[in-house]
């Protein structure tokens, strides 16, 4: 948006973490309050298969990365009041661990959250570690503890924010599926999209790409955006289980990529955040259209989702069972071969950096991209819709200016 001017219309495709946040921050800004804001998602919300709906999140500002931290940190007053009451945000604290290979950023993040008064305590060996989180088993070798740290039931996060974006009644939801972007090659333009199968023409002012890990789909962003599976398994807990790893932290091994989250609900999941799943598809180049020369392709190869809506059969590769299996050998050694309840393949929007890509399309004109969370983005609920606007209307904060940016 070259020229600033706020958009008569606005279109946001997808209500995940970016696109919901996003939707809402726009009603409340009073630029915005002549503008038509209409949200497009491919399922009834909540879509039972998006990252954001599931039964937990860490949230932590523990980033060795100071604009990170800072966003964070700017956000847990928020969570520890309205966005994190009636049980949604818990502040059980989080270990954070390593072994040799990740000891430096443990050791910048460490010193981060000290530097902004975070409650810390460093642990310089497994048994500390294993005091300190009040569990039988350890991993990792060294780490330290942040009791300002917690976890989030995610789903009633997500309700709770659609529930207020519903209440302020400045926003049209409509469930379909993108079938692609509307793009003039000739002004170089998007107008909006096509809701498919039918190819039914949504048009707008500005349309903003939201759409999580379906994203890559929609636009070109090979070696930008990958859309990649993380594992996530579930194991139940009895009774006194449960009450007895209540206030326990959540731990996150950054060597392995493994961690658990506080248990609720008698269940305890178990994670692994890494380079994750791929499943490469070809599909007609999203910014094809037969009258333009550009682009010459006509089919791409991207990574798409593939979630248990789109094949109830589906299961977690065995490999990624085993990884939880052993973090749960190693922390939890009376639960560790109890059976995993559920299990599931978790979509994310992974970058080369792991920064966030929220910005204008450099070559089209009335489209917006926010994207890229890399399985980071759900902490910073409260705040990030308020930068999305921010990078809007032009005023992207200075520590983001470079690491959002869309780079093609």
């Amino acid at each position: 948006m070259s020229d600033l001017k706020i958009p008569s219309s606005i279109l946001i495709i997808g209500s995940g973490v970016f696109g919901l946040s996003t939707a809402y921050e726009l009603c409340l800004n009073p630029d915005f309050k002549d503008t038509s804001i209409t949200l497009v998602e491919r399922r009834p919300f909540p879509a039972s298969d998006g990252s954001s709906i599931d039964s937990s999140r860490i949230v932590r500002a523990d980033y060795a990365d100071p604009a990170y931290a800072s966003l964070v940190s700017s956000a847990m007053p928020l969570w520890r009041s309205t966005w994190g009451e009636d049980g949604r945000y818990n502040e059980t604290g989080l270990c954070l661990t390593c072994s040799t290979s990740a000891a430096s950023y443990v050791q910048g993040a460490a010193a981060m959250m000290q530097s902004l008064g975070a409650p810390i305590t460093l642990l310089n060996s497994p048994a500390e570690i294993s005091t300190a989180c009040g569990v039988d088993g350890c991993s990792g070798t060294s780490g330290y503890l942040n009791r300002g740290a917690g976890w989030v039931d995610a789903e009633a996060c997500m309700r709770w924010l659609h529930s207020q974006v519903v209440a302020l009644n400045r926003v049209t939801f409509i469930t379909a599926t993108v079938s692609r972007l509307l793009i003039d090659h000739s002004s170089a333009r998007v107008s909006g999209v096509l809701l498919g199968p039918s190819n039914t023409p949504l048009t707008a002012a500005l349309t903003i790409l939201a759409a999580g890990a379906w994203t890559p789909a929609l636009l070109d962003l090979r070696g930008i955006c990958t859309a990649t599976g993380q594992v996530i398994a579930y194991l139940p807990l009895t009774a006194t289980e449960q009450t007895a790893l209540a206030t326990t932290p959540s731990i996150l091994n950054l060597s392995t990529g493994c961690f658990s989250i506080t248990p609720s609900r008698r269940l305890l999941k178990i994670a692994r955040h890494g380079y994750g799943y791929t499943n490469p598809v070809q599909i007609p180049h999203p910014e094809y259209t037969p009258a333009s020369t550009f682009p010459s392709q006509t089919t791409i190869t991207v990574s798409q989702p593939l979630t248990a809506v789109d094949d109830p059969s589906l299961v977690v590769p065995a490999e990624g069972l085993a990884a939880c299996r052993a973090f749960l050998r190693e922390v939890y050694p009376s639960l560790a071969e109890r059976p995993f309840s559920s299990s599931r393949i978790c979509w994310y929007t992974d970058t080369p950096t792991g920064d966030f890509l929220v910005d204008y399309h450099p070559k089209y004109q009335g489209l917006f991209v926010a994207t890229g969370g890399s399985g980071h983005a759900f902490k910073m609920l409260p705040v990030i819709g308020e930068k999305v606007v921010q990078c809007i209307l032009g005023k992207t904060p200075a520590e983001f200016m470079e690491k959002w940016a869309c780079k093609l």
